[in-house]
């Protein structure tokens, strides 16, 4: 009877290790670099001053970031526990890991509805028989307002019509008023327009607001469920079971791909926009320093939350993904090199969006500052229009939606992976001590999250 239960509790205390360092690396790679690193950095860099932003950043990054992913990961490897257990040390703080543990559940329901998005132009990407549908105004979802922003308006005949009118037009519903009234004359009729067509939207505004987030007629109206984003909700719910339900033997081998293919997207990426006309204005943009900004404290503030969003911190993932490694890891060298590695693809993703953005101001006949939008704008509505005037959209379309996937889903896992970690180390003996307890306790978790996050893909 004794014997079985020693066996039983050493059973029990094995938990999973790391296959070797690269794979520890890797996990933190995928986790840390995500989709802040390419849609968020590169906006507050021109927003905040361009170059002179990399100063707040780097003292934001040495003072901040760096010293917490040290310790969040060999906080995990000292203790080899998640989020919950940590706190083990001084249990009064238990209710931050608890919070932490909160959080993340609730990151993860609403962060995998990006992927959802980009599922969704990935598709319409691959479509053989057509172009890419945010191209014209000939979709079931377009407006009568809908107008590519790389054509000329259409305005007026050359005629001369007999009246005049001596108004200010202040609004945009005055001047329809207007537009509907025609003139009949011998030879002709025309209908009044306007020199400049105030009312035009975009084909690419219009596909993002219609056709993929369905919009509403406002926030009290919840609208109908987006089938089509809730299967693509489905699917990247699985993918991110299938990536972690075995622990994280199985995913240290699976971050090699989603945490490597990025970098081989940007860096085509990078190639291409660098070869584009109007290339060096978006560059030029983007690093050209204003010092001046410095002294306002929004820069400083901005430049400390980046660093948090990016690194991940605080959200118990990293003190998982420490936990799985040897006693004797070299953690310190390792989270080094993870955080220049995070820092340095923020960099570079700017370099690559922004000489797609240069090149697309320049294409319209805008500056840069009308064209770069922030947020989930830069990837589903600046970089799609972007594309439209280079050969081969389709291709250009694919690649990055696949990136932004990649992006999105070891992030994804990784924080699913730090919940899971916490509530498992809490519960060892009704999870881990189970046939098969962690592959079902992660599936009715992510079942749960999935029904939950349905609320997400309504219309907007």
């Amino acid at each position: 009877m004794t014997l079985s239960m020693d066996n039983s509790v050493q059973s029990l205390d094995k938990r999973d290790q790391w296959s070797s360092w690269t794979d520890f690396i890797m996990s933190c790679v995928g986790y840390a670099i995500g989709l802040g690193n390419v849609w968020r950095f590169p906006y507050l860099c021109y927003q905040n001053g361009g170059g002179a932003f990399f100063i707040p950043y780097f003292i934001s990054v040495i003072f901040c970031g760096i010293p917490l992913f040290i310790l969040e990961t060999s906080w995990g490897q000292l203790l080899s526990v998640g989020g919950l257990g940590m706190f083990r040390i001084c249990p009064i703080f238990k209710g931050v890991g608890i919070a932490a543990a909160v959080m993340a559940f609730w990151l993860n329901i609403y962060y995998i509805v990006v992927l959802s998005w980009a599922m969704c132009y990935l598709v319409a990407s691959l479509r053989v028989d057509e172009d890419v549908p945010w191209r014209t105004c000939n979709n079931s979802w377009n407006t009568k307002q809908c107008h590519s922003e790389y054509e000329t308006i259409p305005c007026h005949s050359n005629k001369t019509i007999a009246k005049m009118y001596n108004v200010q037009v202040l609004t945009e519903e005055h001047l329809l008023e207007y537009k509907k009234e025609t003139f009949t004359g011998v030879k002709a009729n025309w209908t009044i327009c306007s020199t400049e067509q105030l009312s035009y939207v975009s084909p690419v505004k219009e596909f993002w607001d219609h056709q993929v987030l369905g919009m509403s007629k406002g926030l009290e109206d919840v609208g109908k469920l987006q089938w089509d984003l809730a299967l693509y909700l489905l699917i990247a719910w699985v993918i991110c079971y299938l990536c972690i339900f075995k622990g994280v033997k199985w995913t240290g081998k699976v971050v090699y791909l989603t945490a490597s293919f990025p970098y081989v997207m940007l860096c085509v990426l990078l190639v291409r926009g660098l070869t584009l006309e109007g290339a060096s204005v978006g560059l030029e943009f983007y690093l050209k320093p204003n010092i001046t900004k410095l002294s306002e404290s929004k820069v400083w503030v901005d430049a400390v939350t980046q660093v948090f969003f990016s690194y991940g911190l605080g959200l118990g993932a990293l003190v998982a993904l420490g936990s799985y490694n040897t006693y004797n890891n070299n953690v310190y060298k390792q989270a080094l090199t993870v955080c220049f590695v995070n820092s340095g693809t923020s960099i570079f993703a700017g370099f690559v969006i922004f000489s797609f953005i240069g090149y697309m101001a320049t294409q319209q006949g805008k500056s840069v500052d009308e064209v770069a939008q922030a947020g989930p704008g830069l990837l589903f509505l600046a970089y799609p229009s972007g594309i439209l005037k280079l050969p081969g959209t389709q291709l250009w379309s694919i690649l990055f939606f696949l990136m932004v996937l990649f992006l999105g889903v070891d992030s994804q896992f990784c924080t699913m992976e730090g919940f899971f970690t916490a509530i498992i180390d809490e519960f060892p003996s009704l999870i881990r001590g189970r046939k098969y307890g962690r592959e079902t306790f992660v599936g009715i978790i992510c079942i749960i999250s999935y029904l939950i996050g349905l609320s997400t893909v309504t219309q907007v």
